[in-house]
């Protein structure tokens, strides 16, 4: 039985997300251990919180990445 529709919108939807959720906790990552700094003003650069925080934000965006990618039973 094939899902509907509107759960594979959700579970695109969900994809979008956890990738972006990666994407913006490693740049978090990179800003608070002073390795990107870009923007040069940002109030993230060289604060170690925002690693954590990054960290977070990447587990969190490979969660929804994983959960997205099973296969439905």
């Amino acid at each position: 039985m094939s899902p509907s529709p509107r759960a594979n919108a959700l579970r695109i939807v969900l994809l979008i997300a956890g990738a972006l959720a990666l994407a913006m906790g490693l740049l978090w990552i990179g800003q608070g251990i002073g390795l990107i700094r870009w923007p040069a003003s940002s109030f993230m650069i060289d604060e170690r919180r925002w690693v954590l925080y990054g960290a977070v934000l990447v587990v969190a965006g490979g969660l929804l990445i994983l959960r997205n990618r099973r296969p439905r039973r």
